[in-house]
């Protein structure tokens, strides 16, 4: 039996994302200040969470400590966020501009082969190294395998890679996605049975 549920409450699992991704060099490029951080990077996900439940799937450890947010896009991709720019620019405010560069970005080097396309992974940073991550990987590469369906994530940093190296990922590319002046991302694609 599992104790992995799938979610509908997107601002719960904005808020674990929010509080995962905050030290990430990632998320300081994005948003420097780090009060401001606190306070745009939970709607920022809980934005991207509401998108994925309608076109794909989200799913979190029954204690929250974990959650998956993954979108579908093996028959196509799904549209943009309606009215994107005007949400960002509400929570945001003068940060919106890189919310943007980060999305133009890697939609540049995302792939258009059918895959699903796990765009959030996080687990809370008291609970990091206990296999929380992996747990959710495996849930949803099982199914992914048996539907002959590939992955594609992009790893925000080394440490990150190198876990999903360990569940059948590949470097996409020969170099990884450098933000402008900011740190390296790396495109990762996971074949079906990976």
């Amino acid at each position: 039996m599992t104790d992995i549920i799938r979610m509908t409450d997107a601002e719960a699992v904005g808020a674990v994302i929010g509080t995962s991704f905050h030290d990430l060099e990632v998320s300081a490029w994005l948003v420097p200040p780090d009060d401001d951080r606190r306070r745009v990077l939970p709607p920022f996900f809980t934005m991207l969470t509401e998108h994925a439940l309608t076109y794909g799937e989200v799913y979190a450890t029954a204690d929250m400590a974990a959650v998956a947010v993954w979108f579908h896009n093996d028959v196509a991709p799904p549209p943009d966020i309606p009215d994107e720019a005007e949400r960002v620019a509400a929570f945001a405010g003068r940060h919106a501009s890189r919310l943007a560069q980060l999305d133009e970005e890697m939609a540049k080097h995302h792939p258009h082969d059918p895959h699903h396309y796990l765009s959030l992974l996080a687990v809370l940073p008291e609970r990091q190294g206990q296999g929380l991550g992996s747990r959710l990987l495996a849930e949803h590469h099982a199914r992914l395998d048996e539907a002959g369906v590939a992955a594609y994530l992009e790893a925000s940093n080394a440490r990150s890679r190198e876990l999903y190296l360990r569940h059948g990922y590949r470097d996409l590319e020969t170099t990884p996605m450098i933000l402008p002046d900011g740190p390296p991302m790396f495109p990762m694609w996971r074949p079906p049975n990976g």
